[in-house]
């Protein structure tokens, strides 16, 4: 017998209900700890306003608590025959308790349900993503300040540019993993919102207190207007899809880096041998292949929001099914953008920066610009300055004095680590996040 919420009697076609659930009963199973969470917090208030009485609430409080742990020890799983998480964690108490598990939908649709149940995950997962940062961070900051007095060319275009540093190169990502940070904190901010009392998206003609309910499951505020609250679903994913993006985006393009700076053309780096991987024919290899999944991983990970987009676009008004299918692409996303960040982490950790890499005459033009530049300090004309230095460059001529004069804020001799450490602080300690 099918034990779906809204069974009425009858027995769906088997290839509708393995077509429409997918693998949603694998998915859900994240779910399960915030489907008996928002549960706890409903049925409390149900007791308040009068729909459940304090000695039912005494009995199903517990029962929901067991189930809980069962979840917790790893012992909790959907059943053949039930529908979702939400089916089956219903199920448990009405086996157990009879009629009175019956009554915790009073006041609820699965609609509700499911949207409270995906706001406090993606509200726990966008704090643990928050964490696997700050620890990236942390690391860039503290390699910046290790080698800050080791130069390295800097490039446009690919080709050698301007002298910059190894202190620069790691604090611009350190840095550039704040932005993403406001980006989150702002995710983490619409999803911190309650949706729960909005039930199919219209409200309930029980005088549901809606504010206990926020209070009880720390939202920060309710969705106040139900339909708003409905409308939610996607709004929140594209959000936390953002995020991701702009996350999967810095770390894909240090990734970039490393396997650049490991090329033996470049030299600049290298890691352990146990950290690298061979050829199979080619004994001398060592492989950047972490950074090189990094990259792939984080590449197809900035497609996100757009699929998202493709399949929110233009859906009417209230619930669709299509919205099932946010869990699909959504849920393995975030584990694999913190599976990145740990492990870019590790890898950094681990990570050997060469010395004296600018004396190879290879790079004897980096310094062409410091030398236009104490040229116009003696008072000759930047113009000037340039067409002499560049007719040295012409003719074979130019050497360079080996001097660099950086000294302004964010530059080679003070690239402002402190600056970059507490702009993060300041971001965190104004959201409440995890702290550096």
């Amino acid at each position: 017998m099918s034990k779906q919420l809204w069974n009425k009697g009858f027995e769906p076609d088997k290839s509708i209900e393995s077509f429409t659930v997918g693998n949603d009963r694998e998915l859900d199973l994240r779910l399960a700890r915030y489907d008996v969470q928002g549960t706890m917090a409903h049925i409390k208030m149900l007791e308040k306003i009068g729909l459940l009485s304090r000695a039912e609430l005494e009995i199903l409080l517990p029962a929901l608590e067991e189930i809980s742990r069962l979840i917790e020890e790893g012992n909790f799983k959907i059943e053949e025959g039930v529908e979702d998480v939400h089916s089956q964690v219903e199920f448990l108490l009405t086996s157990k308790l009879g009629d009175i598990g019956k009554k915790i939908h009073s006041g609820r649709s699965r609609n509700d349900q499911v949207l409270v149940d995906l706001k406090l995950f993606f509200r726990d997962e966008l704090k643990s993503l928050s964490e696997s940062i700050t620890k990236l961070f942390s690391k860039l900051l503290e390699l910046s300040e290790k080698h800050k007095d080791k130069l390295m060319p800097g490039y446009t275009h690919l080709q050698i540019a301007m002298p910059s540093s190894f202190g620069l190169w790691f604090g611009a990502y350190a840095e550039t993993l704040v932005d993403d940070m406001q980006l989150l904190v702002a995710a983490y901010n619409i999803t911190n919102q309650n949706p729960l009392g909005s039930a199919a998206g219209y409200g309930s003609s029980f005088p549901l207190d809606r504010e206990m309910t926020t209070e009880l499951l720390e939202f920060e505020s309710p969705h106040y207007n139900v339909v708003a609250a409905q409308m939610s679903r996607g709004k929140t994913e594209k959000a936390v899809a953002s995020v991701i993006a702009a996350v999967a985006s810095t770390l894909g393009h240090l990734a970039m880096d490393v396997c650049l700076w490991m090329c033996g053309n470049f030299n600049f780096i290298s890691f352990p041998d146990e950290l690298t991987t061979g050829s199979s024919i080619m004994p001398h290899k060592k492989n950047p292949d972490v950074f090189e999944i990094i990259r792939g991983k984080c590449n197809r990970l900035q497609s996100i929001p757009n699929e998202i987009s493709l399949l929110t676009t233009n859906l009417p008004l209230g619930y669709n099914r299509d919205l099932q299918l946010l869990k699909d692409i959504l849920f393995p996303a975030t584990t694999e953008l913190k599976e990145c960040l740990d492990m870019a982490t590790f890898m950094l950790e681990n990570i050997k920066v060469k010395d004296d890499i600018l004396d190879n005459p290879l790079y004897r033009y980096l310094f062409t610009v410091e030398d236009v530049n104490n040229l116009v300090n003696q008072g000759i004309p930047f113009r000037d300055a340039y067409k002499k230095i560049g007719m040295e460059v012409q003719n074979g001529t130019y050497s360079h004095s080996g001097e660099i004069k950086h000294t302004h804020l964010g530059s080679i001799g003070n690239p402002a680590n402190d600056k970059i450490a507490e702009k993060m602080q300041k971001l965190l300690d104004k959201s409440g996040l995890s702290k550096l």
